[in-house]
């Protein structure tokens, strides 16, 4: 099976054979962005620097189109939507919640955490989970907020 990035470079060809401007310019500037980090971080591209790429452009362009749809600009967001529903297929699909709060569960057992100041403690054990590429920690803090005192 062909790795994220792998399938991204396929589909740019796809795209300009297909004549799709849109999608092509959105999938090369994702290429050059993915390019970019491996080179920043002096390391080869593997499958955990395109997802980390992928989701900090997807929260990049979620956090440009709220702000467009806050002054008004439409047009802008509907941009930004169809970029971020684009590079979404190239994501893995997330955790469940019920599965997620089994993990969160575990790493408070494991960490002996009994308040929020203990909240790194779990964080830090969920970071070596061996899912940890799946879980969204936005939404991880959250959920440990409310089940820590």
């Amino acid at each position: 099976m062909a790795t994220i990035y792998e399938q991204l470079r396929a589909d740019i060809v796809t795209a300009l054979k297909a004549r799709d401007s849109a999608t092509a310019l959105v999938l090369r500037t994702t290429d050059a962005a993915i390019q970019r980090a491996a080179m920043d971080q002096n390391k080869p591209i593997d499958e955990a620097l395109a997802v980390a790429t992928l989701r900090k452009t997807v929260k990049t362009l979620t956090e440009a189109k709220a702000d467009f749809e806050k002054g008004g600009r439409a047009e802008l967001a509907a941009a930004n939507d169809a970029e971020i529903r684009i590079l979404e297929k190239y994501l893995p699909r997330g955790l469940d919640e019920a599965k997620l709060g089994a993990i969160i569960d575990e790493a408070i057992r494991e960490t002996g955490a009994a308040a929020r100041k203990d909240m790194g403690k779990v964080m830090g054990a969920l970071k070596k989970h061996a899912e940890a590429a799946l879980i969204d920690f936005g939404v991880v803090s959250k959920l440990i907020q409310a089940k820590l005192p």
